[in-house]
């Protein structure tokens, strides 16, 4: 990846924002430690720092000018598949200065205009200017891998790869209290709405053309619905189509100029992942992350097994809640705006460490959003076809409120679940959908938030997702709506702050748009029955997943949250970022909600207290950074 930034001023020359355009290019140096650059022409500036992946060589250096000088482009990404255009572009009379993917995709925009767009397999963020038109191109990946976000007032109209570098040119920064609302209840933003009135995040699968009379935004793709009139393959058949689409997804995504590996959980799917690649190279490199103090999370034990079935080059990193502890400021700090998901804590580290041998890494996300691998999809299944336990799990919801909850302990943890599926249980499908995406409630953001939101700009946050997909009759309803707002939201915005916080490229296999259009077009039995997960993804590749795998639980990064709140970050909340005095100063939130939580982190039933802490003690963080 790389950090891309620039400026469309509407009736100004951009050399008029050069030193805007340096800070921003600055602000963006982990994304691109390499080399950057800076182009502009009347009233058009990009600036672009590179992480140099494809043809390090200085030929391959943004932003790319074409021949005649009239058209320029700065990418963000990897196009997999430029070579397939190569040859047709040197047969149009193209002279490539480089080997670069970037230069393929300037002259196919030449030649194609947007229609260039759907002929790129890749992730990307670009913008391409054609100075005889005086237009601009901006574009994002189907899938919304790649970031890119943008600024408009009268005057102008700027975009880049992360907030900080807009916020570079001087922009308002003015407080979207709808936002704050829907962080709290979610514990991050999905992609529909942003921190900052007047700055938006591009839609995945759209594009944005700005000229001197006109901004506008087009849709060039779309997630497709599963169309339970549409004749699917039979089961057999459907395993077959998706090992030979992965493999060629992984396939595509070993291409690199510099060294590559796989992160390694010992989960499912980047297990799938690593023996796929382990096919297509020898001497493959894995990592792994585990956890000294909680043997529990730790899951190298089973990563080594993966590795040495494949035989990679394998690396554990062992780590202690200290080493988290340590890395904390260093990791929120990174945050344009609040993002409270603390696994990013963990992705920071592992990112950081592979960084020190590896320059790109492939990742399973998104395999748990195509093929229903989160409890909350369990929780949607067995309420749809709820028979007696399920109904008395309901039933039993007082109890369940009664004992101790928290993600501490197993016992403790399992009567939290149960408590949120009864509770979630008695909801319409709409509203169960929401509550179990959720990590605080609309009642408890209105009770905690001082300054109330637009009801109806509110709602229509929430309805953006849920609109179309709101009877949930279908776990394909459920899984797409993940796709849209917790993988684009959460998952991957995650990823991306994390990575390029370390100068790291993560390469998603299970999101290339061949993979995802065939498994939306597959129905929900093939990926969920009663007792299992990711069915079609397990039978498909049952013979390359280890035997002790396959039925083990999914245990993901878990941050001793509750462990810090009592003891060693006590004092930052209870004296500083969460003090009555501090709180009642902002006047943003109620100090009654807040010292409730607190009280609760020190009780035997601390529930999502802690959760809820974490979405504070961020915010907190990037409000003192930003406003203060």
């Amino acid at each position: 990846m790389c950090g891309i930034t620039g400026i469309y001023c509407f009736n100004e020359h951009a050399e008029k924002y050069r030193d805007k355009l340096d800070l921003a290019i600055k602000s963006l140096k982990s994304r691109g430690p390499d080399n950057n650059g800076i182009f502009i022409n009347k009233n058009t500036g990009f600036g672009h720092t590179r992480l140099s992946i494809i043809d390090t060589s200085p030929a391959g250096s943004q932003p790319f000018i074409d021949n005649s000088g009239n058209y320029a482009l700065v990418f963000n990404g990897e196009f997999y598949n430029h070579n397939d255009f190569r040859q047709e572009l040197v047969n149009d009379g193209v002279k490539f200065t480089s080997e670069s993917d970037t230069e393929v995709l300037l002259y196919l925009l030449i030649k194609y205009g947007a229609d260039a767009i759907e002929k790129i397999n890749g992730c990307f963020a670009f913008a391409f200017y054609n100075s005889a038109e005086n237009k601009c191109l901006l574009v994002r990946d189907r899938m919304g891998i790649n970031p890119l976000i943008y600024y408009q007032d009268k005057e102008k109209l700027i975009f880049a790869s992360e907030m900080k570098a807009i916020f570079s040119f001087g922009i308002p920064k003015i407080l979207n209290h709808e936002s704050v609302h829907t962080y709290f209840q979610l514990n991050y933003l999905p992609s529909n709405c942003s921190i900052i009135q007047n700055v938006r995040k591009l839609e995945p699968g759209t594009y944005l053309e700005v000229s001197p009379q006109d901004v506008s935004i087009h849709r060039y793709y779309q997630i497709p619905s599963y169309n339970p009139d549409h004749k699917a393959d039979d089961y057999e058949t459907a395993k077959q189509k998706l090992r030979n689409l992965l493999d060629d997804s992984v396939k595509r995504r070993l291409i690199a100029d510099v060294p590559l590996g796989c992160f390694l959980s010992g989960g499912i799917d980047s297990t799938i992942v690593t023996a796929l690649a382990a096919g297509h190279t020898s001497h493959l490199n894995t990592f792994s992350i585990g956890f000294k103090d909680d043997e529990y999370f730790d899951e190298t034990s089973y990563a080594e097994i993966v590795a040495k079935k494949y035989n990679t080059n394998h690396t554990v990193f062992k780590i202690s809640n200290d080493d988290l502890l340590q890395n904390l400021n260093s990791a929120i700090d990174y945050f344009d705006e609040p993002f409270a998901d603390s696994s990013a804590l963990a992705v920071n580290i592992l990112s950081q460490l592979t960084r020190k041998k590896v320059t790109v890494a492939l990742s399973g996300d998104g395999a748990d959003e195509m093929f229903a691998g989160y409890n909350k999809h369990s929780a949607h299944f067995n309420a749809k076809y709820a028979g007696i336990k399920e109904k008395l799990a309901a039933a039993m919801n007082p109890l369940w409120k009664a004992l101790p909850q928290s993600r501490n302990s197993k016992s403790a943890n399992l009567a939290r679940q149960l408590n949120r599926f009864a509770n979630g249980y008695k909801l319409s499908s709409e509203e169960r959908y929401w509550f179990w995406a959720s990590i605080g409630s609309k009642e408890y953001t209105k009770n905690l938030l001082l300054k109330q939101p637009d009801i109806q700009s509110l709602e229509h946050i929430r309805q953006y997702y849920l609109s179309d997909k709101s009877n949930y009759t279908d776990l394909n309803e459920v899984l797409y709506t993940d796709m849209h707002m917790v993988l684009q939201g959460d998952m991957l915005t995650k990823v991306d702050l994390m990575s390029m916080a370390n100068s790291l490229e993560v390469r998603t296999p299970f999101l290339d748009h061949t993979v995802v259009d065939y498994v939306f077009g597959l129905p929900a039995a093939y990926k969920i029955s009663a007792t299992t997960r990711k069915r079609i993804l397990k039978d498909s590749f049952a013979g390359m997943i280890p035997q002790e795998l396959l039925n083990r639980p999914k245990h993901g990064f878990e941050v001793p949250l509750l462990k810090w709140f009592k003891n060693e970050l006590w004092q930052m909340i209870d004296n500083d970022l969460l003090s009555e005095k501090f709180i009642k100063e902002q006047a943003l939130f109620n100090y009654n909600i807040i010292k409730d939580l607190k009280k609760r982190i020190h009780s035997a039933n601390p529930g999502d207290a802690a959760a809820k802490i974490w979405a504070l003690i961020v915010f907190q963080n990037w409000w003192k950074k930003y406003f203060n």
